[in-house]
């Protein structure tokens, strides 16, 4: 059975869907304002596993991700690129489409559902109707507000008070909010912009969005609530305070968050000239080798960026497409054979344990001499890594070995022993360099 460490209860709980074998996971995407960074790489990379091991286990799975595709930001840089904000959907449409292909380079599966917001803004004021109707929203000239006084576990997802939280806000104060951290559901535009409303024109505020789309697509109780860690608070906190607040039930059972990406232990910043987009790191970098560098870290673990522990991971990747290679590609197994591998067994158990990837991987490594000596665990860990971890194992370009003293003991080694005519000894130092990354090409003696 799956482990998940639910941020909600800060504990480590036993996974259990809500209608026994079908799961609703909802997972906050990105503003597409920009092109993609390794942040986002590594939290849609983090759960598109989840997305895959629970398929594989058996289990239905609606994976929703929105778009969030109206927002300060995109009509800024609308504003800024084109010249004029309400262009603003030709900068989603460039910025979409630069996210599809850098997730597909990824090979992370198209959720079932990509919602974008300018598609739903019926629901979405649908949805602000009824927390007015429940008294936990209010009007102001055009502006509708959520109160959070009005829901009494504010707080609890972010483990905050509401009275520190006053007292730390550094925002400038709206002395229109019954409470200074009263949050926007709907912000009021000039007549005739964006979208008509029972309030007047406007637009939606950031949190109603995923809270009204989680509602349509998955109904109003979900399994996973999943995303990076800077949105557990005001984001989550305040998708938790609407949806509970509007049904009165709980929105989602297990909350999960993936660590901070870090450069240098700093945060990436544009000023600190330290912010990579993936289109900058598959320029340097096979998609499948980023992949496999993000896997290799835990999700809840902080990760620091760098270019020389990549470097170091492509080399282990490489070995690991080499101890693959042989293995007929076509083959394809079915999930009773999987689960009687033992060494995919071996694999699972750590990532029952709340997607254990790193100790996985170690596993594995462990354990190649069981894929060099029996082909059927050999078929069957291929197959468990392109279908669950979702890496191809295709080759890669070959990287220019250099020739140590090391490399070239074992060369002149084996020379010699094809020279005495032991092909054995031959063949293990062939072996051995090949994992080394020197694929030695013999002359008939």
């Amino acid at each position: 059975m799956i482990q998940l460490t639910n941020t909600l209860s800060r504990k480590k709980e036993a996974f259990k869907a809500i209608e026994p074998d079908k799961v609703k996971l909802y997972v906050c995407g990105v503003t597409p304002y920009d092109f993609s960074h390794v942040g986002h790489g590594r939290c849609y990379v983090a759960f598109d596993l989840l997305y895959r091991l629970l398929k594989f286990l058996g289990h239905e799975v609606t994976y929703v991700r929105n778009f969030t595709d109206i927002d300060d930001k995109i009509i800024k840089r609308a504003e800024k690129e084109l010249g004029d904000k309400n262009k603003y959907p030709e900068i989603t449409k460039k910025y979409i489409a630069a996210y599809h292909a850098d997730m597909d380079a990824l090979n992370c599966l198209r959720p079932d559902v990509e919602p974008r917001v300018t598609d739903h803004i019926e629901q979405i004021i649908k949805f602000i109707e009824g927390l007015i109707g429940a008294g936990k929203a209010y009007v102001v000239d055009g502006d509708v507000y959520f109160h959070v006084s009005s829901f009494a576990e504010y707080g609890n997802l972010s483990k905050q008070k509401l009275d520190e939280l006053r007292s730390g806000a550094r925002v400038q104060v709206d002395e229109r909010k019954k409470d200074p951290l009263d949050f926007a559901l709907w912000k009021s535009e000039p007549e005739g912009e964006f979208w008509q409303s029972p309030w007047g024109y406007g637009r939606p505020g950031w949190h109603i969005e995923c809270s009204a789309l989680a509602k349509e697509y998955l109904g109003e109780q979900i399994d996973i609530h999943a995303g990076g860690a800077d949105l557990i608070f005001p984001h989550h906190e305040n998708e938790i305070a609407q949806s509970q607040g509007l049904h009165g039930v709980p929105f989602a059972n297990y909350w999960l968050h993936n660590a901070f990406v870090t450069v240098n232990k700093e945060k990436m910043s544009k000023s600190l000239g330290n912010f990579f987009t993936l289109q900058d790191i598959f320029k340097h970098f096979d998609p499948m080798v980023i992949r496999y560098y993000l896997l290799q870290h835990h999700y809840r673990i902080p990760m620091d960026f760098s270019f020389d522990d990549i470097k170091a991971f492509e080399k282990s990747y490489r070995k690991l497409i080499r101890v693959f290679e042989s293995v007929p590609a076509e083959v394809e197994l079915s999930k009773e054979q999987l689960m009687a591998s033992s060494l995919v067994q071996s694999m699972l158990v750590f990532l029952y344990d709340d997607l254990n990837t790193s100790g996985m991987f170690g596993a594995l490594f462990e354990n190649l001499d069981l894929i060099k000596k029996y082909p059927n665990e050999a078929a069957a860990a291929m197959h468990f890594l392109k279908h669950v971890l979702g890496l191809t194992l295709e080759p890669l370009p070959e990287e220019k070995v250099e020739i140590t003293p090391e490399i070239q003991k074992l060369i002149d080694e084996r020379e010699q022993a094809r020279d005495a005519k032991d092909w054995a000894r031959a063949d293990e130092l062939r072996d051995k360099l090949k994992e080394m990354g020197v694929d030695v090409q013999d002359k008939k003696l």
